[in-house]
């Protein structure tokens, strides 16, 4: 008799872990089957409604189809420093003009433009860059600092290129 009460407990104990396996095992189930569905949702939300663009059709869809693009040489500028760190800049500019006559205008004074870039540039501090306000600030200071070197022309915007502070 107590031969067959082990057994009948054994058998109860047995199916009791069957069950706590089986409950594991639909909770696991259940968990990847929301992860699935969860992800696919995501998937479709950010990326199967946007249409399909190249970088470069984006790249020319920014820069007007009627303009003209003027590219600047590389300049590299110690960043003023009150602690006496040195602070470089390298930046790499391209001008965003009207048309090609105002190209053949601005090629005579691109002297004077660099001029008034490396004395604005060499005052700025590395704090002064810090952040989208900035570099706003700085492509808005440039623009207004090349109009007024080669006023009367004008220059319709500042791209940068290359912008690298160290």
């Amino acid at each position: 008799m107590a031969a067959e009460a082990e057994i009948e407990e054994g058998a109860l104990a047995s199916a009791a872990t069957k069950k706590k396996g089986r409950g594991r095992i639909m909770l696991i189930a259940g968990v990847a089957a929301a992860v699935i569905v969860i992800g696919a949702g995501s998937y479709f939300f950010l990326f199967a409604n946007k249409p399909k663009e190249t970088v470069e059709s984006t790249a020319s869809a920014a820069v007007a189809p009627n303009t003209f693009i003027f590219n600047l040489p590389e300049m590299t500028v110690n960043l003023s420093s009150p602690e006496g760190s040195e602070n470089f800049m390298k930046l790499t500019i391209a001008l965003e003009v009207a048309d090609e006559e105002m190209m053949k205008t601005i090629q005579p004074r691109m002297a004077k433009v660099i001029d008034a870039f490396q004395v604005y540039l060499r005052e700025l501090r590395k704090s002064d860059l810090e952040g989208s306000a900035g570099i706003y600030r700085l492509k808005e200071e440039l623009l207004r600092r090349v109009n007024v070197a080669i006023a009367p022309a004008q220059v319709e915007n500042v791209l940068f290129k290359e912008l690298l502070v160290q």
